[in-house]
């Protein structure tokens, strides 16, 4: 994103949050946390494109029974509610990172998100990453996230990123084991990084400038229902 600061242009870092669709932490099956190494290995290469976080569910308690952030009263919010709806605010884009349950998204990761409005999510673009410690990466499971993001108001980027056996690419740290080609999964990935970061900047550019397009709903749906 390109900023003027007096008569200079300046190009601002954008910020990504990384929201982690996993809260399993136990095994069987192994690893416990086979998402948190696809999420460290997509964070090593946001960190070569902006300013990213990663959202690690088991780091954000929230409160049960579920009761999402804009049924509080203003600022009456829990504080690690409030606190993460200002980074979701705050943030350019969002990288969505999910294994499959019954052939849809993680139940984590749709809980996790349902606690905020699309007023937080809104003229923002995503990009969905999904894995599996089988054959498929979890692509099932990205179909089922596509609408569910585009409802949410960041809306996912074309390209996304399958990771099949996940255990055998990424070692606890998110770094390749032996015996994979990490140029080329570098290359798989960063093609969706790539056009998320496009998207976020034209977007925070068009945010700059013109605002939103039109409003989204703070209250309830009925603000955008027909006459």
């Amino acid at each position: 994103m390109v900023t003027l600061v007096g008569s200079k242009e300046v190009t601002m870092a954008l910020s990504y949050l990384a929201f982690l669709g996993s809260t399993r932490d136990s095994a069987p099956p192994r690893p416990a946390r086979l998402g948190l190494r696809v999420a460290r290995a997509c964070m090593r290469l946001l960190e070569q494109r902006g300013a990213p976080e990663l959202i690690d569910p088991l780091d954000w308690p929230l409160p049960q029974p579920f009761k999402p952030h804009f049924s509080y009263a203003q600022n009456m919010a829990p504080p690690d509610l409030e606190a993460l709806a200002a980074k979701i605010r705050a943030a350019d884009a969002f990288v969505m990172i999910s294994p499959e349950y019954n052939h849809s998204m993680s139940p984590a990761l749709a809980n996790l998100l349902n606690h905020f409005g699309s007023s937080h999510f809104s003229w923002k673009p995503s990009l969905i990453v999904t894995y599996s410690a089988g054959q498929w990466g979890g692509t099932r499971a990205a179909m089922a996230m596509r609408p569910f993001l585009s409802e949410l108001g960041c809306l996912p980027v074309s390209a996304m990123v399958h990771v099949p056996e996940a255990h055998s690419v990424f070692d606890e740290d998110g770094a390749y084991l032996e015996g994979n080609d990490g140029s080329r999964w570098d290359g798989y990935i960063g093609r969706g990084l790539d056009q998320l970061a496009w998207w976020a900047e034209a977007a925070a550019d068009q945010r700059d400038r013109s605002g939103e397009a039109t409003g989204a709903f703070v209250r309830d749906p009925s603000q955008r229902n027909a006459p």
